[in-house]
């Protein structure tokens, strides 16, 4: 029996629309209600279709009755979407007097977790609660980074940073250049 290091998985970046992307799981940076909103989560529920809402449905009438928590992941068809699953997680909103970083943290690990458990092998993530929830770039895309380079294991392969402007793929393009 040969022993050795498991393989990295491997992080890309790409600018555009992760409703685009053709992976196993996308990633929806949600909000607790599960029934769809703004920004990525409208995106991913507009373009997924309905089966995606009744999927969220049905978890708030059995296990998330009062809503998914912040940091926590659960996932659902991916209805209409070039992907297998749909991983729901709802991201923290930032502020100034406390510090949330272990909540978003939370968000990308669980997320990872729910995905191997599905047997993913690709992964895209959104910039998780960076939008309307206020989380400077800078610190998300560190955050995401270093837990998805500590965190991702088999079966995932890779991991695809779906970002929407040059202001985000540039500061997570920074974020992996500076880890080497």
């Amino acid at each position: 029996m040969s022993t050795s290091e498991p393989e990295a998985v491997t992080v890309t970046l790409v600018r555009g629309d992760i409703t685009r992307q053709s992976v196993d799981v996308i990633v929806n940076a949600a909000n607790s209600s599960l029934l769809g909103g703004g920004g990525v989560d409208g995106a991913i529920h507009r373009h997924g279709g309905p089966e995606i809402l009744a999927a969220c449905r049905e978890l708030r009438a059995s296990r998330y009755g009062k809503g998914l928590p912040t940091g926590r992941a659960v996932a659902t068809t991916a209805g209409r979407l070039d992907a297998r699953w749909v991983v729901h997680t709802v991201g923290p909103v930032w502020s100034r007097a406390e510090d949330r970083s272990e909540l978003l943290a939370s968000c990308y690990r669980e997320s990872l977790r729910a995905a191997a458990e599905l047997g993913a092998r690709t992964v895209a993530f959104p910039a998780i609660s960076t939008g309307v929830y206020g989380w400077p770039m800078d610190d998300g895309a560190r955050i995401a980074v270093r837990t998805v380079l500590a965190e991702a294991v088999a079966p995932i392969e890779e991991v695809r940073f779906v970002l929407f402007d040059a202001h985000a793929y540039t500061t997570f393009e920074e974020v992996l250049s500076a880890r080497g």
